[in-house]
């Protein structure tokens, strides 16, 4: 069933205990401010207001023993957007307590191949994300049952590796 943009983001702030989010595209470009790509491309420095209220939101939620993670299955090389969302996106949100896990398929089969992106909240609800050419947002599903869901997200969780790790191994390929 489909849900409006404002019934999603409401799930963000009425979440009890966990959110979590499968990634599963290797380009966003179309859902992402365009300009702050091209900079992080160029080589610029990270805007310190760069995403701040996704910051303020994940760091409001964590301070309140909420737990914000994700895993997102990439295989090597990064795409140019992927270098960005992993080089500026999750290193700052990573300040504000949000979790972040690589499940890297380079040399390994996508245990989840066709599985799309999607949010978990509280181990009850939980959307599935559609996405255009580009990585552009069409919008989000609410899933009439989570428990499949939930064994998706254990399962990148069993195969995936804390981002930092993996960041300090690969982030310069």
């Amino acid at each position: 069933m489909s849900i409006s943009g404002d019934e999603f983001d409401n799930l963000f702030s009425t979440f009890q205990r966990e959110a979590f989010r499968l990634e599963t595209l290797d380009d966003y470009t179309g859902s992402s401010n365009p300009e702050s790509v091209r900079a992080f491309l160029a080589g610029e420095s990270q805007p310190a207001d760069y995403n701040q209220d996704w910051v303020d939101e994940v760091r409001g939620n964590v301070e309140s023993g909420k737990r914000m993670y994700r895993v997102h299955i990439v295989s090597r090389p990064l795409t140019p957007y992927l270098r960005f969302e992993l080089g500026w996106g999750y290193a700052k949100n990573a300040t504000a307590g949000e979790e972040f896990f690589i499940l890297d398929t380079t040399d390994q089969p996508n245990p989840l191949e066709g599985i799309p992106d999607f949010w978990a909240f509280d181990e009850t609800s939980v959307v599935t994300m559609k996405y255009g050419d580009g990585g552009v947002f069409n919008g989000a599903d609410l899933e009439p049952a989570a428990t499949e869901w939930l064994r998706h997200r254990d399962t990148a969780l069993r195969y995936a590796v804390p981002f930092a790790e993996w960041w300090e191994r690969y982030g310069t390929e």
